[in-house]
């Protein structure tokens, strides 16, 4: 059976190229593909050729084929229909972890159901809730903290919501776009212009992955506050001033990244516990305000560039798959 996929050919430049996917064997099923998403992100970085060589075999997704810069078929937010396999499966909507592509055979393992009652767009989000699970354990925030964002991209804005939910926590999301306002505010966080963000704070989430993101966190925090980065900067060097606050005021910089269960969990959950806890969460109606935009999957090449360029403004970019049927030769 032949099916389509997008390969990122070279940097800033992608195809869609036909690919077989045969008969699913024990322990596999095949998946139809209903929505994708591009994560505007690390997928973006993937597209301009921003992976620094030391660390292509760390950024690798679970079915990525082809290496960085390319070419190299990259993605990781799917949601699509059990069609062949398992038979506890079958027409079962589930989220995989997978490229950009009409219908895959994969373990089945490496599917999750997705839960009654939530639809394909929100469903793609799993992924990036999933990342702000993740933050949540590496922050451990606590009751009554005063915590910002900064970055109101898609996992700002997801750590934002999840926060929201910690009793007597104040969230703000900082971001340049003042765009991000009314974003925020459905989110149930309040927004500030990074001139205009509140200081004093016990915990920023930063999510800009840029350096004057990452700066403006560190001047946000009390003494003996905490950063924790979210951003990946790729091959890009970040610069920052430590001659001020950050010993005398005795702040913290700590990481957190996806690849692995958070250390505060990773004895007691594993990673598909993690994100099935994301789906879960996403029965939640308030994360389709970060679903705003749409393109079928045969324009992804040009939909990718202009992502990239900054000429197609979305916070999740989501693909459809109506009408993508096997290919006959």
């Amino acid at each position: 059976m032949r099916e389509r996929a997008f390969w990122l050919r070279e940097p800033g430049a992608g195809e869609i190229r036909r690919v077989d996917v045969g008969v699913p064997g024990a322990g596999e099923v095949r998946v139809r593909t209903v929505r994708s998403a591009v994560s505007r992100g690390t997928e973006m970085l993937v597209f301009r050729g921003g992976v620094p060589v030391e660390e292509y075999a760390a950024m690798r997704a679970p079915f990525q084929e082809g290496t960085f810069p390319g070419p190299v078929k990259y993605g990781y937010l799917s949601v699509g229909v059990v069609e062949a396999g398992d038979a506890d499966l079958l027409g079962r909507t589930v989220f995989c972890l997978h490229p950009h592509q009409t219908a895959y055979i994969v373990p089945r393992g490496a599917v999750v159901p997705v839960p009654e009652g939530i639809p394909p767009d929100r469903g793609v989000l799993a992924g990036t809730v999933e990342t702000a699970v993740n933050a949540m354990w590496d922050a451990t925030p606590l009751v009554g903290d005063r915590v910002a964002v900064v970055g109101g991209g898609m996992v700002g804005l997801c750590v934002a919501r999840l926060l929201v939910g910690v009793p007597g926590v104040e969230v703000t999301v900082v971001d340049v776009d003042e765009g991000r306002r009314d974003v925020a505010a459905a989110l149930g966080a309040g927004f500030a212009l990074p001139a205009d963000a509140p200081s004093g704070l016990d915990l920023v989430v930063h999510a800009s992955a840029s350096s004057a993101g990452l700066q403006l966190s560190l001047d946000l925090l009390a003494d003996e506050g905490t950063v924790i980065d979210l951003s990946w900067y790729g091959s890009s060097e970040v610069a920052l001033r430590l001659g001020g606050r950050f010993h005398s005021g005795r702040l913290s910089i700590r990481s957190s990244q996806v690849g692995m269960v958070s250390p505060a969990r990773r004895s007691r959950r594993s990673m598909t516990d993690r994100l099935r806890l994301a789906l879960d969460l996403l029965r939640d109606p308030a994360f389709d305000v970060l679903v705003s935009g749409s393109s079928a999957f045969e324009d992804l090449p040009d939909v990718m560039r202009e992502l990239a360029d900054g000429g197609l403004p979305a916070l999740c970019h989501t693909i459809t798959y109506e009408g993508a049927e096997p290919c006959s030769a």
